[in-house]
């Protein structure tokens, strides 16, 4: 019997491979596929459904798999563990292969876009450079401790910090003199580091025709649209803007029964870093509103008067996000307020 579908749980060196037919019963069940062999099994496969956890690694394996002529799909874990037969106690690789090729059958199921080479290229770019961030901040909180032990209070303001300690440098004795020039050259390190990856996300901006056409909506910069771009390619996956948002974490959370509608919280599900600049972009849209008088920013402001200022920041990353999809999926051009 023709195999139909085929799950297989990725590992670094030894893999679980999971297929049926089209009646649902186990064709290809192996359990333990060293890593040089499993393109190989794959490849002399007739063309199926072939469905990967979207983690490390899954990319690549999925461009590998649809060149042969298979229809790869990746799966969010959250979405596999459900189908698990045997639990949370009887998790083990072969489990989790049985478990991802009887997920990617469902009908409704959600799957995650297989990014290009190009994209994961691009969206390295963005992980580094939050990465010399989170290191300048851990740099600089180091700094504050280190000199409040020695009575020397600092705010927590970045360009007081630089400045103040680089003041009291020379009163500090000792090896305390060295470690705070140490952590005050670390710093001065990390901002030409950061400085340089901006210089390179401006640069994939400027030679993207779409990261330029996403520029022109307020509250979207450089960084902004190329990580849009690098983490959804032309959107695709998602049938409308809503269910984009809702994708982004930025749709309220539901516990609804009985007939009464309960809403919470924004979920924060799915890519922080994206949700983030989306929010970022917001509260300057919300703040240059103030001086503005077109229709974005009158509707700004009155929906902040009247649900209050983390609302309004919220519902314009929101629209922002809808109008993207709108712009990558459907070539829509933005309609710019008067």
């Amino acid at each position: 019997m023709a195999i139909v579908h085929i799950g297989i749980d990725l590992a670094k060196n030894v893999f679980a491979v999971h297929g049926v037919d089209e009646h649902g019963k186990p064709a290809l069940v192996r359990p333990s596929v060293p890593r040089a062999r499993l393109h190989e099994l794959i490849a002399a496969l007739p063309p199926c459904t072939v469905a990967m956890e979207a983690c490390s690694g899954g990319h690549h394996w999925a461009r590998l798999f649809a060149v042969h002529g298979h229809s790869v799909r990746l799966i969010a874990p959250k979405f596999v563990a459900p189908y698990r037969m045997s639990g949370v106690r009887g998790k083990n690789d072969a489990a989790d292969a049985a478990a991802i090729c009887e997920a990617v059958q469902r009908p409704a199921m959600r799957f995650v876009p297989v990014k290009s080479i190009d994209q994961q290229a691009r969206l390295m770019v963005h992980r580094a450079r939050q990465g010399y961030v989170e290191a300048r901040t851990a740099c600089i909180n180091r700094l504050r401790g280190l000199l409040s032990e020695l009575g020397i209070v600092l705010p927590l303001k970045a360009a007081t910090v630089r400045r103040e300690a680089g003041t009291a440098l020379e009163d500090l004795p000792g090896w305390a003199n060295t470690v705070v020039g140490d952590l005050l050259s670390e710093l001065h390190r990390l901002d030409e580091r950061i400085a340089t990856y901006d210089q390179h996300i401006l640069v994939i901006a400027r030679e993207d025709e779409r990261a330029r056409q996403l520029m022109r909506l307020s509250g979207v910069g450089p960084t902004t649209a190329t990580a849009m771009l690098a983490m959804i390619g032309n959107g695709h996956e998602f049938r409308c803007g809503r269910q984009f948002a809702a994708w982004l974490g930025l749709a309220p959370g539901q516990y609804s029964s009985g007939g009464k509608t309960r809403l919470g919280r924004i979920t924060k599900a799915g890519d922080a870093y994206l949700r983030t600049m989306l929010i970022l972009g917001a509260r300057a849209v919300l703040a240059a509103a103030k001086n503005k008088t077109d229709s974005l920013s009158r509707w700004a402001l009155a929906l902040q008067e009247r649900r209050g200022y983390w609302k309004a920041v919220v519902a314009i990353a929101a629209k922002n996000a809808r109008m993207c999809w709108a712009m990558l999926a459907k070539g829509e051009d933005f309609k710019l307020p008067a």
